[in-house]
């Protein structure tokens, strides 16, 4: 066995030993939901002093990505490991959001071949009119307050794991079907209500069958009660334990066998703390990983957002087209790099700095001997590097018993002013209870809402004519505690 193997297998093994909320909050409080406002451009991440003072576009850090290994650094070995990396972190001017080809996208990030998308985040290949939702990709359209809608969807409301399907309303685990309301787990079903755990039913209210008039004049009477919505909404049943799975423990998992504590993730196998996770074949051996996609690679350890082709990778944050990396932050088709941040095309590197195989190979193994005998060999990027806000994180959108004084004291941030990256200033504010949701007209659209905790959202033009469209009511709650709503378990 190598030295480095050595070192690997000291990682993995610690990574096996991760309890689920150790997980979340050591590694998927790296990947935000929410936008803050930071000079003049819109943002993910909040002011502090943990990463470059300057923001700028992606067009400008493109540009500057071959320049990097310039930002170098020496190895200091007198140093710990987390504070040599620490300098190069803060060191590199981030990116504000990502958008390629895109129209409309300034309050929205990572968005791909898309238009009109606003406060969203991962909105992928032809998508139109995206509001307030997560990862809405091929072919969607009109989708608001929703999570995981794939494959030519249209017409999505408050809905969760949509696929295929159009005039969805307020329900979850949706497949082929079109106009559902309220319901849950309905596969070839059309004009549902109430109903659960269906396929190939059409006309059915709570799971009984109607007649075509029955069921359209009970349907009518339902939907003229909307301001009883939102609470219809939150009495849908939110689980669906796919049958084609075994031995499985968590919310959502197609095609998959042997999985320890997991939500959302499809046609994977032996994996312990995964979250967002598939694949195309029965990938293996991947511990505490946060959103991931490849179809055939395979051995993450401790990883948070990885996408395409990549292999062999330890305790790194946003991969593509890589392996063999060991505490790597936004590499593309790398290999072999230590601590490296936003390298492209590089091998045997290390804090940027480049490297023969030999003397690559012998640092490491200073390096990883330093680590371990310091006992942080396995950990994950530590909380002074962490530059998020923790509960605006999928951390706490998928566990609010986190708390404030538990999460400070582990030196994690934390939010507590209202977020108004959308709110305009000197806008007259109504309150929710003061506010008829059904009977509103334009001038909503020049007001501000402030619902029952205090927070503040607006109705913006193009959400304002769906509501009217599908005569929907006002949403009750803000946008962020919409998003929350799609990881109650």
């Amino acid at each position: 066995m190598s030295n480095l193997e050595k070192w690997e297998n000291i990682i993995k093994e610690k990574r096996k030993q991760t309890n689920f909320k150790d997980y979340l909050k050591e590694i998927v409080s790296w990947y935000p939901f929410a936008f803050y406002k930071k000079w003049s451009l819109i943002t993910n991440f909040p002011y502090s002093n943990r990463i470059n003072e300057k923001i700028i576009t992606p067009i400008e850090f493109d540009d500057n990505r071959d320049n990097l290994l310039n930002k170098w650094l020496n190895y200091d070995l007198n140093k710990s490991f987390f504070l040599n990396f620490q300098k190069l972190f803060i060191s590199i001017p981030w990116y504000n959001l990502f958008s390629f080809n895109t129209e409309n996208a300034q309050y929205a990030d990572n968005v791909y071949n898309s238009k009109n998308t606003y406060l969203s985040n991962w909105v992928i290949h032809n998508c139109e009119n995206v509001f307030y939702s997560f990862y809405i990709k091929e072919n969607c359209s009109n989708i608001f307050n929703s999570f995981m809608v794939w494959d030519n969807c249209d017409n999505i409301y408050n809905s969760s794991w949509v696929i295929k399907s159009y005039n969805i309303f307020y329900s979850r685990n949706i497949l082929n079907c079109s106009n559902i309301w309220f319901s849950s787990n309905l596969t070839w079903c059309t004009e549902c209500l109430f109903c659960d755990n269906l396929e190939n039913i059409k006309y059915c209210i709570k799971n009984k069958q109607y007649t075509k008039e029955e069921f359209i004049e009970e349907k009518k009477k339902i939907l003229n009660n909307k301001n009883e919505f939102h609470k219809y909404y939150l009495k849908v049943n939110f689980n669906w334990k796919w049958p084609f799975s075994k031995n499985t423990d968590g919310i959502f998992l197609p095609l998959c066998e042997n999985i320890e504590s997991w939500y959302y993730s499809y046609n994977v196998h032996s994996w312990k703390n995964i979250i967002l996770t598939w694949s195309k074949e029965w990938n293996t051996d991947f511990f505490d990983v946060f959103w991931w996609w490849s179809p055939t690679w395979n051995r993450y350890y401790g990883c948070c957002y990885v996408w395409t082709y990549s292999e062999d990778l330890f305790l790194c944050h946003s991969i593509d087209y890589s392996k063999n990396l060991y505490y790597c932050y936004y590499l593309t088709n790398c290999s072999y790099c230590i601590w490296c941040v936003w390298l492209k095309n590089k091998s045997y590197c290390i804090l940027n700095n480049q490297y023969t195989k030999e003397e690559w190979y012998e640092l490491a193994d200073k390096i990883f001997a330093q680590m371990d005998r310091t006992e942080i060999l396995g950990d994950f990027f530590p909380w002074e590097l962490n530059p998020f806000y923790f509960n605006d994180t999928i951390a706490y959108l998928l566990d609010n018993t986190f708390t404030k004084e538990e999460i400070i004291a582990d030196w994690y941030m934390w939010r507590d002013e209202e977020i108004l990256v959308d709110i305009p200033e000197w806008v007259e504010v109504l309150n929710i209870d003061d506010l008829d949701i059904v009977n509103y007209d334009k001038s909503i659209l020049e007001k501000v809402i402030k619902d029952q905790k205090w927070n503040y959202y607006r109705i913006v033009k193009i959400e304002y004519d769906f509501l009217k469209k599908h005569n929907l009511p006002l949403p009750e709650i803000h946008w962020l505690d919409r998003i929350k709503l799609w990881f109650k378990f």
